[in-house]
């Protein structure tokens, strides 16, 4: 049986400005655009979460909601260099790493260079040493897939440490709510209580037949994560054909001037990760899905590589213009670039983020 490790930065971007800054401490911190523009909340510190503040809110939102916010520009090349530094601390316990995002990754320790049968000691080792050194704190899961692995590190952020093990999963996926499953969102957690599923205990009754009917190739994916199957494996290296970020809104987006700014936010994730890959691709894709799922892409192609947030934007908000229909509501938005050179990297480019906390778990996996 593997054992798998989750882990998840805490507040990256706001945890690096932090400790960087100590008098930021202890502060509403809000890392994004500019709260007097049409800027958005890339991401926030704790503090400013308990003020209702979370990640791509508009900025002027955030600022109505704690007027007495630190607002911050992101310093991408910062956060990428951070996050290599953290993934060369992960490589230190076991060459089977796979960074997920710029602030999270997932290790496969069933084999690892301490020799230590605990997946657990591990993750509290790991999370130790990045505490120690980086001056940072993550939170990590652990258990015997990668699903499972990725809930339990959601379950005791932030600084935290949890295990699922394999006597402890069907009991905790029972009684998991609909719509804390990864990989449900919530217009899927909507659909499902439409059809009387409030929890994995109700998703259990539900046989692959009905799901693909209701949810198509989703619904083999809902099937098997709610027997806690997932043979995914942790993946090293492979050749990426593409990197893109896309959002599924809380509400219907109407307003340009929101989804404008939106599209600039993920063109900027977007730029971390090709920044962190060391990519730069000539083709970008915008995906809307509008409020009756209709799916539209459409896609562009340069005659130069690019990397940086702001060609990509510009870019996107091009693609935007030429198919947005007036009036019409976006459910969701996406950004892709694609078509990388083989042989041409950028010579310097930008970072990401990621959480954790030190009480040892109950068990031992």
């Amino acid at each position: 049986m593997r054992k798998i490790i989750h882990v998840d930065m805490d507040a990256f971007f706001a945890s690096v400005e932090i400790r960087d800054n100590p008098r930021l401490a202890g502060l509403p911190l809000v890392i994004g655009g500019d709260p007097q523009a049409r800027g958005v909340v890339s991401t926030a510190s704790y503090e400013a979460r308990k003020y209702g503040i979370h990640s791509a809110m508009p900025a002027r939102r955030a600022g109505e909601l704690c007027p007495s916010a630190v607002f911050m520009r992101p310093d991408i090349a910062k956060y990428v260099e951070e996050s290599h530094v953290i993934l060369e601390i992960f490589r230190r316990f076991t060459p089977t790493v796979e960074q997920a995002s710029i602030d999270e990754a997932y290790l496969d320790v069933t084999e690892n260079y301490l020799g230590n049968p605990s997946a657990t000691l591990i993750a509290m080792a790991i999370r130790r040493a990045i505490f120690e050194e980086r001056g940072i704190t993550a939170s990590a899961g652990v258990s015997f897939n990668k699903f499972l692995a990725k809930m339990a590190s959601e379950k005791r952020k932030p600084n935290g440490l949890s295990v699922i093990t394999p006597a402890a999963a069907p009991a905790f996926l029972a009684a998991l709510p609909i719509e804390k499953f990864h990989g449900i969102g919530e217009v899927t957690a909507r659909k499902f209580l439409k059809m009387g599923v409030k929890t994995g205990a109700d998703l259990l009754q539900l046989d692959k037949t009905i799901l693909t009917a209701n949810f198509g190739k989703a619904g083999d994916f809902y099937y098997h994560i709610v027997r806690g199957e997932d043979d995914r494996p942790v993946v090293t290296e492979y050749e990426r054909k593409s990197v893109g970020r896309e959002t599924t809104f809380q509400q219907d987006l109407v307003d340009m001037a929101q989804i404008r700014a939106e599209t600039v936010l993920l063109a900027e994730k977007v730029s971390a990760r090709l920044t962190e890959n060391q990519l730069a691709g000539r083709t970008v894709t915008l995906k809307l899905r509008y409020e009756n799922f209709q799916t539209v892409t459409r896609a562009l192609t340069g005659e130069n590589r690019i990397y940086r947030a702001a060609d990509i934007a510009q870019t996107a908000l091009t693609l935007l213009e030429k198919t947005m229909l007036p009036g019409r509501k976006v459910r969701l938005l996406g950004v892709t670039v694609s078509n990388f050179a083989e042989e041409e990297a950028p010579e310097t480019l930008p970072p990401v983020q990621l959480e954790f906390n030190f009480d040892p778990p109950p068990e031992n996996f």
